[in-house]
């Protein structure tokens, strides 16, 4: 695996009726390209939702080249949106997080030192229950119990052997990038599980990072319908690949 350019880094900002919050989110990153020259591209994919998402995006980035707002043809799910975003950026180094910046993005100097410094590492994901990991606002108590009900039905499956498949702050080199999400299909919020059931299966090594995690309150999961509907997708995933032929190589450094 070639070494990483920390010099050359895109951000992927996956966007469905985020109008309240992708203003902060676009200025923020924009704020972290002046002190970080190293930002070449900052991506916000938005998926139809009836609101005001892809203007706001714009009027915050106010005509800086930086800022290239995607607007997918139809709503497809979180995971169609970061993987045709992440399809698309051309940074040696390619990130997405959530709209929501719930992870700061003091992280990302910290992530790219890691992949410029471990050139074996392909992936490297942010991990909520990291030992050295910070929980400033944690997430209400059932949604943060259901989450770990999730990972143990992924861990249950086979699917993966990380106990935070869902944080949404993980890093790629462009090469693995493309290699994975060439192969992902699926549009839900599942979609973490198998992007690293396929780093697994391609024999990329994934570091879990420790990072400080921000709760927002205002998350597009919904626990019944996207529950259940990403339960489901685990269970096609286990049917359509079984257990990874090797499994995500996940370690805490």
């Amino acid at each position: 695996m070639a070494e990483a350019d920390p010099d050359d880094v895109s951000i992927v900002v996956p966007a469905w009726r985020e109008e309240r919050r992708i203003g902060r989110a676009v200025r923020e990153l924009r704020a972290l390209a002046a002190a970080c020259p190293g930002l070449r591209e900052i991506m916000v994919v938005v998926e139809p939702g009836g609101d005001g998402t892809a203007r706001v995006a714009l009027e915050a980035a106010q005509g800086d080249p930086l800022v290239c707002v995607v607007e997918n043809a139809e709503h497809r799910g979180k995971g169609s949106a970061v993987r045709s975003g992440m399809r698309r950026a051309a940074g040696g180094m390619i990130f997405f997080m959530d709209a929501d910046l719930s992870v700061p993005l003091a992280h990302v100097a910290p992530f790219v030192a890691h992949l410029v410094a471990h050139p074996e590492v392909a992936v490297a994901i942010g991990n909520r229950r990291h030992p050295q990991s910070i929980l400033t606002k944690r997430q209400h108590f059932l949604r943060e119990r259901a989450g770990r009900m999730f990972n143990q039905v992924v861990r249950g499956l086979g699917l993966s052997l990380s106990k935070d498949t869902q944080c949404g702050f993980k890093a790629f080199r462009r090469a693995a990038a493309r290699e994975i999400f060439a192969r992902a299909r699926i549009d839900g919020f599942a979609f973490d599980t198998e992007i690293l059931l396929l780093a697994g299966q391609l024999g990329l090594r994934v570091d879990e990072l420790p990072v400080e995690w921000i709760n927002d309150e205002e998350s597009k999961f919904r626990p019944l319908a996207d529950g259940w509907q990403s339960v489901w997708d685990l269970v096609r995933l286990r049917r359509t690949m079984g257990k990874a032929e090797r499994r995500p190589s996940v370690r805490r450094p």
